[in-house]
């Protein structure tokens, strides 16, 4: 349990996600594509309604509680931490930003698990440098026409909804990007998935002439990127709290571990080197989760809303760096026998590494640290 104070209310919410997402059904499906029918067991679940804030959308999300939901997921399957965190990062922008008619369309959709969402604003050339958008969105009539490509979209090309970030106005770097959804069934929308080293569906989409209304439109036009970073502020915490799920359930498995396993007559935890090293990797993730949640609750309470992209981004960094390590340990503490396919510390190995680079790499984190610390103008 960490030192941080949980109240009566979210003890209770991790108890109840933890009873509920253990009866959750095995990943199936075909490696790199979209599990529906885990996403709507999720969905017939309750759980992902934990998504967005207590009560009938549009209500607003609540970090702490993403947080804990994440986490505790996290612990019991990396497949359905991922299914349902995609659906949150992919919708929250139409929550946060859409019209009521939007809202009413799809984000019931999401929470029953009957609609799939995607966060679409990776390209070859440009990941969190916005200002390198190349996707086009020209003006015709009263509706918007999108060409161009994403790359590294997570739920392509399967998803049913896109949140998609598009230039609105050519050489205006981050002022002229505007945020749409767009339906996966578009006219002039097609894609392909990539084979990546962890099966979590990821793609390549292609927009040819794709045709959306005015209604599609998610905020103000030229301030897409604004819509971008209030759903990373609130979501780059909840990956922190991903990773401190996963290198708690690798540390749970080590510690059985050198308590069960012999080596020269007595147990490996009885060497100090061992155990010490379990030492370090506890302490480095109790560092992790305070972090987090200090993040998710200044988050909560409006506490300093200009920190909140420090604060946001200290948590993603550190939780994720610490996670690689913690894993990473563990797998030398097992041995060969953790190297082998299916063993649940391989696949944690696998699983962990991308938590680094998605919603921002870790070296985009530090130069947001710096920013806010030092000022724009002494950093790049």
């Amino acid at each position: 349990m960490s030192g941080f104070r949980l109240s009566g209310e979210q003890r209770e919410y991790v108890r109840w996600v933890r009873e509920v997402a253990g009866g959750l059904p095995s990943a199936g499906g075909r490696p790199g594509r979209v599990d529906r029918a885990l996403i709507r067991s999720l969905g017939e679940r309750g759980l992902l309604r934990g998504l967005f804030g207590p009560g009938e959308p549009p209500a607003d999300a609540a970090a702490m509680r993403l947080c804990l939901l994440r986490e505790t997921i996290a612990q019991l399957s990396t497949d359905a931490e991922t299914a349902l965190a995609l659906q949150g990062l992919g919708s929250y922008p139409i929550l946060q930003s859409g019209s009521p008619e939007l809202v009413r369309r799809w984000i019931p959709a999401v929470i029953s698990g009957e609609a799939v969402a995607a966060f679409a604003l990776t390209e070859a050339g440009a990941g969190s440098d916005a200002a390198a958008l190349q996707l086009r969105a020209e003006r015709d009539g009263d509706a918007w026409v999108l060409t161009g490509e994403k790359l590294w979209i997570s739920n392509a090309p399967d998803a049913d909804i896109y949140t998609v970030f598009a230039r609105t106005t050519p050489d205006a770097g981050a002022r002229g990007v505007t945020a749409f959804a767009v339906a996966g069934a578009s006219a002039g929308l097609s894609g392909e998935p990539l084979d990546m080293l962890s099966p979590h569906p990821i793609g390549r989409l292609v927009f040819d002439g794709v045709r959306v209304g005015a209604e599609a439109v998610l905020g103000e036009v030229d301030r897409g990127f604004a819509v971008a970073m209030r759903t990373l502020d609130l979501f780059r915490p909840s990956v922190g709290a991903f990773a401190v799920g996963m290198a708690q359930a690798a540390l749970d498995a080590t510690l059985t571990h050198v308590r069960e396993r012999q080596v020269y007559g007595a147990p490996l935890a009885a060497q100090q080197a061992v155990a010490h090293r379990v030492a370090d990797m506890a302490t480095e993730l109790e560092a992790a989760r305070l972090l987090v949640y200090t993040a998710a609750t200044a988050y909560d309470d409006g506490a300093e809303p200009d920190q909140q992209p420090r604060r946001s981004a200290m948590a993603k960094l550190y939780a994720t760096e610490a996670a690689q390590r913690i894993i990473d340990g563990c797998v030398q503490l097992h041995g060969a026998a953790a190297l082998r396919r299916g063993h649940p510390l391989e696949h944690l190995y696998r699983d962990v590494r991308a938590l680094r680079i998605y919603e921002g790499a870790s070296e985009v984190q530090r130069s947001i640290i710096a920013r806010n610390l030092i000022g724009r103008e002494y950093t790049r």
